[in-house]
């Protein structure tokens, strides 16, 4: 994985390389993006780059946007607050006009308080905390946010009679995985079935998850609600093997990657559901052909975050249109006109079709879940 992300990170750079030198200042549109291509959420972050990216030369291809071209220029952040508004300030050295992150959420939340005093225009492909575009009216994303992941795992849990009985193990100290599980809880209320365990956990305590886990056997859990990343999942479903505990586990978009964890045995994941909009086996012709241009560039099957990414690109792209923009216009000005243009547009994408965006950045699609089968992602 980490050769992969490295040799992802160069192939960005050079195309970002001859990108730059072959448009003159003022010919294009330039596009930053922030997000971990380095560490442990480098699954997300690669996989969001190498879709802008693909999405950026296919409307080159095309003759770009207004007449000009699209650049995009990707930095990473480690999934590290503080490295990202130190990506966010080298994006603007670089004369970025527009940002297509923060990939995760906590830097997603320091980088807007940056970009909410530039009036940058801000589209976030995954940032799915509350707090990543509440800032300003400069910030949008891609994603659902984490009370409408949890109200649409609770609901999708019990309309379709997954359990009686529930039990949830979630990341206490996370903004994502704390925020989606409050919401869960919420509408719980009105399914039918029962939280008959939740166990926490902290990002000091994400190794061992005995307790959780026995807490969760002891009361009878016949399916397991995990709304965490996929590095915590992997360990989860292997210390439940371990410990002869085989529930149902439904989780959400941040166990995407799971499938990609160096040393995990990934039939532990075997029947795992997930929430997510994206579905790789889709049969549709733009996923389709997506997926096998992913594939063909990147040798793996793009996930949830490559999907946003690229319609992110997309709704980017709709927006400049709509508004009528030109590349000459500085990035608060573009702001001004993006942010408008932005409630008026009606994008089909990878992740929902007729797409579209309130005033307030959130997006309006509706949710699907999967399943994990022979090693891979299937449509529920």
């Amino acid at each position: 994985m980490k050769k992969f992300v490295k040799a992802a990170s160069l192939a960005l750079a050079s195309a970002m390389l001859l990108s730059t030198t072959a448009f003159a200042e003022g010919d294009t549109f330039k596009i930053g993006g922030i997000g971990p291509m380095t560490g442990a959420a480098a699954a997300y972050g690669t996989a969001v780059m190498n879709a802008a990216q693909i999405a950026v030369d296919e409307i080159n291809e095309a003759g770009g946007v207004n007449g000009a071209q699209l650049e995009f220029q990707p930095q990473d952040d480690e999934h590290d607050a503080e490295k990202s508004v130190n990506a966010y300030n080298t994006l603007k050295d670089w004369g970025m006009q527009m940002l297509l992150g923060t990939v995760t959420s906590a830097p997603c939340i320091a980088v807007e308080a940056e970009a909410v005093n530039d009036n940058m225009f801000l589209l976030t492909p995954s940032g799915s905390a509350v707090d990543c575009i509440t800032a300003g009216d400069n910030a949008f994303r891609v994603c659902f946010s984490d009370p409408d992941q949890g109200t649409a795992s609770a609901k999708y849990i019990g309309e379709n009679g997954l359990a009686e009985k529930v039990a949830v193990i979630y990341d206490s100290s996370d903004v994502y995985s704390s925020g989606i599980y409050a919401t869960f809880r919420t509408e719980a209320e009105n399914q039918p079935f029962e939280i008959v365990a939740d166990g926490a956990f902290t990002a000091d305590s994400k190794t061992d998850f005995s307790v959780q886990l026995q807490q969760a056997k002891d009361a009878g859990a016949e399916l397991v609600y995990l709304p965490i990343y996929y590095n915590e999942a992997s360990l989860i479903f292997t210390q439940a093997a371990g410990m002869d505990f085989a529930p149902a586990w439904f989780g959400v978009d941040g166990m995407d990657g799971i499938l990609t964890v160096e040393g995990f045995d990934t039939s532990l994941a075997e029947g795992v559901m997930l929430l997510t909009p994206f579905s790789a086996d889709a049969e549709d012709e733009l996923t389709k052909n997506f997926v096998a241009k992913y594939q063909e560039l990147y040798n793996e099957v793009p996930n949830q975050f490559a999907a946003d990414a690229y319609d992110g690109i997309y709704a980017i792209k709709a927006a400049l249109e709509k508004s009528e923009a030109t590349p000459d216009m500085d990035a608060s000005t573009l702001c001004d006109l993006v942010k408008v243009a932005m409630t008026e547009i009606s994008v089909d994408g990878l992740t929902g079709t007729g797409m579209t965006w309130s005033a307030e950045g959130e997006p309006t699609k509706a949710p699907k879940a999967v399943v994990i089968e022979d090693g891979a992602y299937k449509g529920l």
